[in-house]
């Protein structure tokens, strides 16, 4: 067989594997979506929100369709398992991404703050919602910026004597 009718060959795609199974994905997904759809921004692991994201692009993309799509309302019957959240995704997140083309879904990394789970932590949000916005990632200066690093440079600083005063 030649390389290229290698290539065209599909070999199924790959999902991660998070839970038991595949209806146990199915399920932890349809959970993590209705509770996107309900409070516009979540916070989860870094793998699950990844893996959320582009059901929750599609969810939108369908919704923009409006209510009287079949297809539509079944996805959103499916995905969601609150009922009453249906009329939201339709009249409220359908009417404020009507302008956009995609990029729905904005999400973030954020640190661990009880440092004792060592998953990767996000959160993922709906854009343009009246939450407050997250604050922004601190530009990568090349070093750590770590409490030890900043401790040292204190420690640096006040080594190296008095600097200049402040001004007039």
């Amino acid at each position: 067989m030649h390389l290229t009718a290698q290539l065209l060959i599909s070999h199924g795609r790959m999902y991660r594997r998070m839970g038991l199974g595949p209806r146990s994905r199915v399920d932890m997904l349809r959970c993590l979506l209705t509770a996107l759809v309900r409070h516009e921004r979540i916070e989860t692991t870094l793998a699950r929100a990844d893996e959320m994201r582009g059901y929750a692009e599609k969810l939108v993309e369908h919704a923009k369709r409006g209510d009287l799509d079949t297809r539509s309302m079944e996805l959103a019957d499916f995905w969601l398992t609150e009922k009453d959240l249906i009329p939201k995704l339709f009249h409220v997140l359908s009417a404020r991404f009507r302008d956009r083309s995609g990029n729905y879904v904005r999400m973030r990394e954020i640190q661990n703050v009880d440092g004792t789970d060592r998953a990767r932590l996000a959160v993922i949000e709906y854009r343009g919602n009246p939450l407050p916005p997250l604050p922004s990632p601190r530009p990568s200066t090349g070093k750590a910026n770590g409490l030890l690093n900043q401790l040292l440079e204190g420690l640096r600083r006040d080594a190296a004597g008095p600097g200049p005063g402040p001004g007039p």
